[in-house]
């Protein structure tokens, strides 16, 4: 059993806490080591405090399981088969049925499926191991790093690609396209969410979405991307002027880049995290931008593109060396368009090292 699979064992002991059933892919991923999409399928694990796991997983997919290092008993089912009686007869065979509390990702398992599951063990008492995962996964190792550091490189790329194609009359869904193709080329299988590339006013939407927009002189453009690589995720956000800039444009991106360098700077453990949004937040306020910052500064990072923690202002947790998360600040304006700057940042012991590294300083491309 590896380390991270007996952490959550000895946290269920300590707990008392007689078995937890994992169903989110990212968890399951990141207790098991094999990362797979099932689709509309059943993939769970479940866990006990003293013996070894259980995995439960479409038989399709069963020996790739066994192939990436898992030790421990497997249920493999057909799809003409259903995985709950499965499951519930291998527990009866295993006389696992003294079961009394439970845990689950209370924000995760369905409704459907808990009533399954839920109906093996009459008048068990559910509890939320959701936290626990998260709290477990928000310090990173160093593989994990590595891998990150990969996947913010990557994402550097795509950026670079889309100022490369930026041309007088190209469309927003052509710079895309070139993006992820050359992407695919360096071995990228999925972006990490849909990539946005949105020129003048689209820019103004923080969610925008791409379209035939075509670019003209005077624009904003808007990147925002990230890919997925070997099973951790990017996502950074720049934004440039084409051709020329105005003076009001100017004084927006200023503010968006000297409050995320403001928050940048206090990123380092022990600061409480609703002071980064915070701090970012007062320099847009006194800027009198402060009713077009409507978001949160950030998200945390890692195996979800967006995960734990949530970097707003209400945040009281501190910040530890090994969490991982974006700063995001950004200004919008549904005429003049809108600024960005995201960075994936990861907390050091004395500081922070941003793990995308596309230069922010205003560009205007010509």
């Amino acid at each position: 059993m590896n380390q991270r699979l007996q952490n959550i064992c000895d946290y269920l002991k300590n707990q008392q806490i007689d078995a937890a059933f994992i169903n989110a892919p990212e968890n399951f991923f990141y207790l098991s080591g094999f990362q797979t999409d099932p689709h509309e399928r059943l993939l769970g694990m479940m866990v006990f405090p003293h013996t070894k796991p259980i995995a439960i997983i479409p038989e399709m997919e069963a020996e790739q399981l066994r192939q990436s290092g898992w030790d421990s008993h497997i249920i493999g089912y057909q799809d003409h088969e259903n995985p709950w009686e499965l499951l519930k007869d291998d527990l009866n065979k295993r006389e696992i049925i003294n079961v009394k509390t439970i845990g689950l990702e209370k924000n995760v398992l369905s409704y459907g499926r808990s009533e399954s599951l839920l109906g093996m063990f009459p008048n068990v008492n559910v509890v939320d191991v959701e936290v626990q995962l998260n709290h477990m996964r928000v310090v990173k190792d160093e593989e994990e790093i590595a891998v990150m550091r990969e996947a913010a490189e990557l994402a550097d790329y795509g950026i670079k690609i889309g100022v490369d194609a930026l041309d007088e009359g190209v469309s927003e869904m052509e710079v895309l396209a070139k993006i992820e193709f050359e992407l695919k080329k360096k071995g990228v299988r999925e972006m990490s969410f849909s990539t946005m590339v949105l020129f003048g006013e689209n820019s103004g939407s923080p969610h925008g979405n791409p379209g035939n927009r075509t670019l003209k002189s005077g624009d904003f453009v808007l990147f925002d991307l990230g890919v997925e690589w070997k099973g951790y995720t990017s996502d950074i956000t720049r934004t440039f002027a084409f051709k020329h800039i105005t003076s009001e444009q100017e004084d927006i991106y200023q503010t968006v880049l000297n409050a995320q360098l403001a928050a940048l700077d206090i990123s380092q453990p022990g600061t409480r995290i609703g002071d980064l949004d915070q701090t970012a937040r007062d320099i847009i306020e006194a800027a009198g931008f402060g009713d077009r910052f409507p978001h949160r500064l950030g998200h945390g990072i890692g195996i979800n593109v967006h995960e734990f923690p949530s970097m707003s202002h209400l945040n009281n947790d501190k910040l530890k060396a090994g969490m991982t998360y974006t700063i995001e600040p950004g200004i919008y304006d549904s005429k003049l368009g809108g600024v960005r700057i995201e960075d994936d940042v990861l907390v050091k012991a004395n500081g922070c090292e941003t793990l995308t590294r596309y230069p922010k300083e205003l560009q205007v491309i010509t």
